[in-house]
């Protein structure tokens, strides 16, 4: 069984266009857990200071390295949880999502947060995968 998104229509449609799915029914299998990604590179410097999208597509590299070290892949990933600083990127951290995740979309849920561990991290993203 491959995951399939659980849609109620007492629920709305994601907002402005956002991509993710409001539930996510999981197959069975191996879960990982990844720990919540920054815009670093290995040696531990900042990417992308003050650049929301490239930052994005810095942590959801990370991301991905994660769960294919684990033998899976980012259509594998079920639940990611979002901490930004600014809930005024929602769109352009949304396009840039687009470009990582296929429908079915993970379920999601995004959080405004006063700071993370650099001043100069813009986004912090962890995520449940469930490899087959």
């Amino acid at each position: 069984m491959s995951r399939r998104v659980i849609r109620s229509s007492k629920l709305p449609a994601p907002m402005r266009g956002g991509a993710f799915s409001s539930g996510v029914e999981a197959p069975a299998g191996r879960t990982i857990y990844v720990s919540g990604q920054v815009s670093m590179d290995a040696e531990g410097n900042v990417v992308g200071e003050g650049d929301i999208r490239l930052q994005t597509e810095t942590v959801l590299e990370s991301v991905k390295a994660v769960v294919e070290e684990a033998g899976g892949g980012m259509e594998d990933i079920v639940k990611v949880t979002v901490f930004i600083l600014d809930m005024g990127h929602y769109d352009q951290i949304h396009e840039v999502r687009r470009r990582y995740f296929e429908e079915p979309y993970p379920a999601s849920s995004m959080v405004e947060v006063s700071a993370l561990i650099d001043p100069r991290l813009l986004i912090e993203i962890e995520a449940v995968a469930v490899i087959e």
